[in-house]
């Protein structure tokens, strides 16, 4: 599978400040932070559904991967959502290893490993 999803009993806005807090104890930061609804409601788009787009970046790790090839630049930053379906809020992201094995390159996907294993604990953390 290509994402790591899971169900938490937060809100949508308790769950953001959740993985926010768990992100920093992973020694990772947002960047930059999109609510979706509230955007497309600017362009006269109506979508109701909270969901919230997280890029979150290790500066040391993206230093990594961006020396080994700039061609990771195309999935940098990392992305988690955070949304609500069917009453249930989830939080997940793409996996790196999914994004990183299309450059066939077997010391990014070792990189890959290890953020991504980092970033599925700050999500169970913040669960």
């Amino acid at each position: 599978m290509f994402h790591y999803t899971v169900e938490t009993t937060k809100t949508v806005d308790e769950a953001v400040q959740a993985i926010e807090a768990s992100l920093k104890n992973h020694k990772f930061g947002v960047l930059w932070q999109l609510d979706l609804p509230a955007k497309l409601q600017e362009k006269g788009v109506e979508f109701t559904t909270p969901f919230r787009v997280l890029e979150v970046c290790n500066p040391v790790e993206a230093k990594r991967v961006l020396e080994q090839n700039l061609l990771v630049g195309y999935f940098l930053p990392c992305k988690i959502v955070i949304y609500q379906e069917g009453g249930t809020t989830k939080i997940g992201l793409p996996k790196p290893t999914s994004l990183m094995g299309v450059l066939q390159d077997p010391a990014l996907e070792r990189i890959a490993q290890g953020v991504e294993q980092t970033l599925i604990e700050a999500i169970e953390a913040a669960k």
